[in-house]
């Protein structure tokens, strides 16, 4: 590998951070501290592996199958299987869930606050309104205005997040130790931190939009396969090292924020409460306008990504229409609010991430059986199952009430090691992956003897 200058790490690790962290995604960790409590540093470690560890495994993923993205990843599963998996992904990243929360996040952290109960809903519809406009107009005609602004604010963002941080530190709110621990947090911290982690679905967008960084290390000179993994790896350590810190000291703020708060519906209120104690009201307007233009321009790269894929893998229907789609369908589903936009999704991401953890493994160990369609096959169709039934597990009330969701969590519950704590599909996608390396390496033999006799 020819000598890489220190700051091409540096560039690539800063692209890795930008591409992954944003303000949309602070309320989760902040949310976990208050809700593990006592526990935050087991939480922490859950939450750190799914949600920081998780996304760089998935540019490996990318990297070492030399793949354009999700469809060409998921490809030797089935051209089809890759086609649903792709139209999965980029609907959860685009108009059902993370596209809509990117309205409702800073919504909920710079002006609920100050907006009484009862014009709540009137006032996220005029804010989601006006904020899916601007998306629209300056993604529709390629104006790059407000990504300039952004790029500007993002870093004044992250100096105001430091500034909490460092008072947190400075004038701690109380301690951490005596902090009653929520349901789950009690004896399951860690395993309830990662599965808090698959909220960031920061994996899926490793997935979905990691050629991008795998373009921008083409770009520097470096094209083999092996020299680009390893200076991804290199490189992306620094990316998400940053994102570490910054989730980590959230984690722990959340959990001291409970010497004066109570847990909040979601971790926009937390963010708010903490801002408004430690900046006071310079900090409300802060917050709300520096989260309102981050999550502007992470909307804009969302939509327009949602569109160009979709044109390209649909190319009868304009760029403009599922545009025009994706800010319609997102507006509508922001006006449900964060709460609710977090307890539907739960059970989507309950059922993409075991499907995209099991991906992202056999993308990375694919060398080892050369990339071979039965161990692809194999571990998804052992892994499709149980995670069904944690999708139907998490269903929101309205629905986990049904006779066939109370029957179907108690037939898993019964039969798939691990299925209470929300990782029933390990055990399956084991199975899978082992059976898969058999039938290949008996199909290998097969071959080979064959060959001889020839």
């Amino acid at each position: 590998m020819k000598k890489i200058s220190k700051r091409y790490y540096f560039l690539i690790g800063s692209l890795i951070f930008g591409m992954f962290f944003g303000a949309g995604n602070l309320i989760f960790p902040i949310h976990l501290g208050q809700l593990a409590g006592a526990n935050w540093g087991k939480a922490a470690i859950g939450f750190l592996l799914s949600g920081v560890l998780l996304p760089l495994l998935s540019l490996l993923a990318i990297s070492i199958t030399r793949s354009n993205g999700i469809y060409d990843l998921a490809k030797p599963i089935s051209p089809k299987y890759a086609l649903i998996f792709l139209i999965l992904v980029h609907a959860t990243l685009g108009p059902l869930f993370a596209t809509p929360r990117t309205a409702t996040v800073p919504f909920a952290m710079g002006f609920a606050p100050h907006i009484p109960a009862r014009y709540q809903t009137i006032g996220l519809l005029i804010y989601s309104a006006i904020f899916f406009g601007i998306v629209y107009y300056f993604s529709v005609h390629e104006n790059g205005i407000v990504n300039t602004i952004g790029k500007l604010l993002n870093p004044a963002f992250l100096i105001m997040l430091f500034i909490i941080f460092l008072l947190a530190f400075i004038s701690p709110l109380g301690s951490t130790s005596g902090q009653h621990a929520a349901a789950g947090y009690t004896t399951q911290a860690m395993t309830s931190g990662f599965l808090e982690g698959y909220n960031t679905m920061d994996a899926l967008a490793g997935l979905a939009f990691g050629i991008t960084v795998i373009t921008a290390i083409h770009a520097l000179g470096i094209r083999k396969q092996r020299e680009t993994s390893v200076f991804l790896a290199k490189s992306g350590i620094i990316g998400v090292a940053l994102i570490g810190i910054i989730y980590l000291a959230s984690i722990y703020l959340g959990a001291m924020s409970l010497n004066n708060y109570k847990i909040s519906e979601n971790g926009g209120i937390a963010l708010a409460q903490l801002s408004h104690h430690y900046l006071g009201a310079a900090g409300d307007a802060l917050l709300a306008t520096l989260a309102t233009v981050t999550c502007l321009t992470t909307a804009m790269g969302l939509v327009v990504a949602f569109a160009q894929d979709f044109h390209h893998r649909f190319p009868k229907i304009s760029y403009k229409t599922f545009l025009t789609i994706n800010c319609l369908i997102s507006f509508l589903i922001a006006n449900l609010g964060l709460t609710t936009i977090i307890t539907w999704s739960t059970p989507i991401l309950m059922f993409l991430y075991p499907l995209a953890i099991s991906l992202i493994i056999l993308g990375i160990t694919s060398p080892l059986f050369g990339h071979d369609n039965r161990v692809y096959r194999m571990t998804t169709i052992f892994t499709l199952i149980p995670a069904v039934f944690d999708m139907i597990r998490n269903f929101p009330p309205v629905l986990a009430g049904t006779g066939f969701a109370k029957a179907a969590v108690t037939f898993a519950s019964s039969y798939f090691p691990f299925f209470s704590i929300g990782f029933g599909w390990i055990s399956f996608a084991l199975c899978g992956f082992i059976i898969g390396l058999i039938w290949h390496f008996i199909a290998r033999r097969e071959t080979a003897t064959a060959a001889e006799e020839a």
